[in-house]
């Protein structure tokens, strides 16, 4: 096992180089001049000079060939320095960790909330099989998964605003200092973000959970006269749950990059609202740090995942 993960560590580095990379290209690619809307603001109503701009391009850097742009940048990244914000000049790690916890905070907790309904009501609907409840669960999560995140997000804001009057509170409170204000503040944002992952991983469930109930070992399990609680909970849903960790893993990343929309919709300063500011702003440097960061992440859940397995299935084992 410590062989297999330092392994996986070590396949890390081709992949993050080949993210740094594609954003690296991608951001000199678009338009836009960082210099330029430094000086002019985003609404490009300030006045330069081309001796300004010329100036600001040879502070920043830009004015240097895409290759060394490019080395100077990841020599910075091995030295654990993520550069400075083109558009602010502050640090761009200063600016990125303030935000990070927020975003991590509200992907866990709309995983989480995405495993603990939809589990269920998948188990539900494949062990009722073509019921009533099984084609109401059927219709309820087709439903969901039609719908867009940013329309499930506004349909809540609007529920909360106009029917209950009450807005989640706008200035955030860590968890450790005042759970109860946080929850008010993540819970929301969270079930909303949730929504969609929450009705695919319950279509998983129910295919999975359908797929292993005819196996042979359900049945001898049933013969040997064990409870049915304990056929499904013990033997069957536990070796149901390797496409669901999976598809959880995968919606982790998912649920990241969905945080840009719904930390714009409730007002959340994430990393989501971040990135969406550099992308505004052309901030190159920013925006290449939260997608390594974003990058990073995912990377380690894929891992995590990974190792979940040997847990679930004892068969598996990592050499």
């Amino acid at each position: 096992m410590p062989r297999y993960i330092a392994i996986r560590f070590m396949l890390f580095i081709p992949t993050v180089f080949l993210v740094t990379l594609g954003v690296f290209l991608l951001m000199r690619v678009i338009p836009g001049d960082p210099a330029l809307l430094r000086l002019t603001g985003i609404s490009g109503e300030g006045s330069y000079t081309q001796q300004d701009l010329d100036n600001l391009r040879q502070e920043l850097g830009t004015d240097k060939p895409i290759y060394e742009q490019y080395k100077n940048w990841i020599w910075d990244i091995t030295r654990g320095d993520l550069g400075t914000s083109l558009y602010s000049n502050t640090k761009v790690a200063d600016e990125i960790v303030p935000r990070l916890p927020l975003t991590i905070e509200l992907a866990i907790l709309a995983t989480v909330l995405s495993l603990v309904i939809a589990v269920p009501l998948g188990a539900v609907s494949a062990l009722h099989q073509d019921s009533l409840v099984d084609y109401a669960a059927r219709i309820f999560t087709f439903t969901g998964i039609s719908v867009p995140i940013f329309v499930t997000g506004l349909v809540v804001i609007y529920v909360l605003v106009h029917v209950f009057g009450w807005f989640p509170p706008l200035d955030y409170a860590n968890l450790w200092d005042d759970p109860w204000q946080n929850v008010q503040q993540m819970f929301f944002p969270a079930i909303t973000l949730a929504f969609f992952q929450m009705n695919f991983t319950a279509r998983v469930t129910r295919s999975s959970l359908l797929e292993v109930m005819r196996d042979d070992y359900i049945r001898t399990a049933r013969a040997k006269g064990l409870r049915e609680r304990t056929v499904i909970y013990v033997h069957a849903l536990r070796n149901a749950m390797l496409p669901i960790v999976t598809v959880s893993g995968w919606s982790f990343g998912f649920l990241l990059g969905g945080t840009i929309i719904i930390e714009r919709i409730f007002a959340i300063h994430g990393m989501g609202l971040l990135l969406l500011d550099a992308v505004i702003a052309r901030n190159y440097t920013l925006i290449q740090a939260v997608v390594l960061v974003f990058a990073l992440c995912i990377l380690a859940v894929n891992l995590a995942v990974d190792l979940l397995y040997a847990w679930l299935d004892p068969k598996i084992r990592y050499a």
